[in-house]
């Protein structure tokens, strides 16, 4: 799908061009998901640039990411997306900026796109340009960061507490359930500081370039501060991973300490158990005098009996939560 963003008035005014469509003059913001082929034909002929492919996106190394080809400025970042599903991925998205206009080429959906699309739709001030745009997309793109990382951090001081203070959470929690909490969490932790490496490196690129494109000082400015926030950011992402890795061991040694405790109680049963085993054992039920054998209804006696003994410890088990 192509949209194509011109400004009109004090907003930029979305233009979806279909195949067989004249584009807009003066474009501002060129938007291409998941393109065709046609698409990128009529990109290249309108910016005299080579879109690069999904194949091309997907490389990590930074020479493939980051360079300048034809006096544009090629620029590929991972990026968070699905982060409030249960199923968060990173997608590349690739930002060129040609003659102050901006391209975004993607393949999935990042919330910061629909938000700065959303902002610019209904005021975007008289000096808009790509450059504008992509300063506003990259600081969309942190801020969404540093939303998941404080809502994954609240989520792990609740987990900690559920470890630490069962008592004031309910009860103990299930384990299985908490574990995968934090393998889910770690993984989201993970992916939203690739995402802020990748960023990092876009923007130390850009202030590299700002020079060249001549951008003003309070972009230059405005790109200084991004970059400080994305190194705290990445700081912060590295201390939850530790955070989260340390509940994981503990909630393992938790889970060790309560078992060696149910099987320390179980071996005390069986020495408890053990001298009337063994005189059981040694005499066995060879005595002439058993009042029990005139019973009449002495053998299913014995099944019930035998019966709940065998259920008995089970339901007391199960009563204290060690099966």
């Amino acid at each position: 799908m192509l949209s194509i963003y011109v400004q009109r008035g004090t907003l930029l005014e979305r233009v979806q061009v279909e195949p067989g469509d004249e584009p807009p003059a003066a474009p501002v913001w060129i938007d291409l998901l998941n393109p065709t082929v046609q698409e990128d034909k009529l990109i290249e002929q309108i910016l005299g640039i080579a879109v690069p492919t999904a194949e091309e996106m997907q490389e990590i190394e930074v020479s493939s990411r980051l360079y300048v080809e034809n006096g544009a400025r090629f620029m590929t970042a991972t990026l968070m997306c699905q982060s409030d599903s249960a199923t968060p991925k990173t997608t590349p998205v690739t930002f060129i900026l040609a003659n102050h206009c901006l391209c975004t080429v993607r393949y999935d959906s990042p919330r910061p796109f629909a938000l700065i699309e959303h902002k610019l739709g209904r005021f975007c001030g008289p000096k808009v340009s790509g450059d504008s745009v992509l300063m506003d997309l990259l600081d969309a793109i942190v801020d969404r960061s540093a939303d998941i990382l404080e809502r994954v951090a609240a989520e792990v001081d609740q987990v900690s507490r559920m470890i630490f203070e069962p008592e004031d959470e309910g009860g103990p929690p299930s384990y299985n359930e908490v574990l995968k909490t934090l393998g889910r969490k770690g993984d989201l932790s993970s992916k939203v500081r690739e995402c802020l490496v990748s960023v990092g490196r876009l923007l130390s690129f850009l202030a590299n370039e700002a020079e060249s494109m001549k951008w003003p000082k309070d972009y230059k400015l405005q790109l200084t501060s991004m970059q400080r926030d994305v190194i705290s950011l990445s700081d912060h992402a590295t201390y939850l991973a530790g955070k989260i890795t340390f509940l994981l061991d503990a909630l393992l040694g938790i889970v060790s300490i309560q078992q060696n405790d149910i099987i320390k109680i179980f071996s005390i049963a069986a020495v408890i158990f053990m001298p009337p085993t063994l005189v059981a054992s040694i005499y066995g039920m060879n005595f002439k005098h058993m009042p029990e054998l005139d019973w009449f209804a002495g053998y299913p006696i014995a099944l019930l009996v035998m019966l709940g003994a065998a259920i008995g410890p089970i339901l007391f088990f199960k009563w204290k939560k060690w099966l």
